[in-house]
């Protein structure tokens, strides 16, 4: 089981999940309105071959909220302080959604001697959505925007979890729960409120990932996730875009190499922790070579 443990970086009491382990530091994070529970599943595997640590990000999980810091400069520094804080000499920095445009940011944008030993992109981070045709922010906005489940009972919620989760299990619905308080007369409160959910969603959205790539000094793994059919017209159009941010992600640098994660769903780490945690084992160990 992990050590929960807790720092002051920059203003803010950030939690974090120590799952132990020798070796090359890893560290894990979640994405936008998660939380560093979503990789309960994987960090045991992976604590087998590194030291693993996973973060809440800033209003995200145990962390303290707060007013601002949502565009990437601010969200990098949290992490560039964590880093030096332990004093993790090298990490690996594995991202999933949100998460995944974070370290691509640090990788290509932090000074040397900082610069991570790898950055592990989970199904985020590979393409500028601001690229896909006619999806001008208006309508990204419109898109990105979470459902209001403040006041929500949190059975309701349950119930709703379990129709729509496949597979469902009472430890995955749990480490969504854990996305938001549960009041008093048990309801549910979001942790991140919508209107700063919607501040990192258009830094998300205005981040140029493929302006990166050709920046990156460090090995790159991208696991992108191909969602179960059947695919609408638009789920057509955003893979194809994948495909193509991806191979010139490939084109841009040489550090950067793939592994597709077919008949799988955004939450990868969720829904194919093993396959996940062998993905960035086999890629740490091709690093120790």
């Amino acid at each position: 089981m992990p050590l929960d443990s807790y720092l002051l970086l920059n203003g803010l009491r950030f939690h974090y999940r120590d799952w132990g382990g020798a070796g090359q530091p890893l560290v894990l994070l979640h994405g936008l309105a998660s939380n560093a529970r979503i990789w309960d599943f994987v960090a045991p595997r992976l604590a087998e071959h590194f030291r693993v640590l996973a973060l809440d990000q800033r209003s995200h999980g145990l962390t303290d909220p707060a007013e601002d810091g949502y565009d990437f400069p601010s969200i990098v520094r949290d992490l560039q302080v964590f880093v030096e804080t332990l004093d993790l000499e090298k990490p690996i920095l594995t991202g999933h959604s949100w998460g995944a445009n974070t370290v691509l940011y640090y990788a290509t944008t932090v000074a040397l001697p900082r610069l991570p030993a790898a950055i592990v992109l989970v199904d985020g981070g590979m393409g500028d959505m601001s690229a896909l045709p006619g999806l001008t922010w208006e309508k990204a906005e419109e898109m990105l925007t979470p459902p209001h489940l403040d006041g929500m009972p949190r059975e309701e919620f349950l119930a709703q979890l379990k129709e729509r989760m496949n597979p469902y299990s009472e430890e995955a619905a749990a480490i969504i729960l854990a996305n938001f308080n549960v009041t008093e007369d048990d309801a549910l409160q979001r942790r991140l409120p919508i209107p700063k959910h919607m501040r990192i969603a258009r830094a998300i959205y205005e981040q140029k990932n493929s302006e990166l790539y050709a920046r990156l000094r460090c090995p790159a793994l991208l696991c992108p996730a191909i969602a179960p059919p059947p695919h609408d017209e638009q789920d057509e159009a955003f893979l194809e875009l994948r495909r193509q941010s991806i191979a010139r992600a490939e084109q841009a640098s040489p550090l950067v190499q793939t592994v597709w994660f077919p008949n799988t769903v955004h939450d990868i780490p969720l829904h194919r922790p093993v396959e996940l945690a062998q993905a960035i084992i086999d890629f740490g160990t091709q690093l120790a070579r």
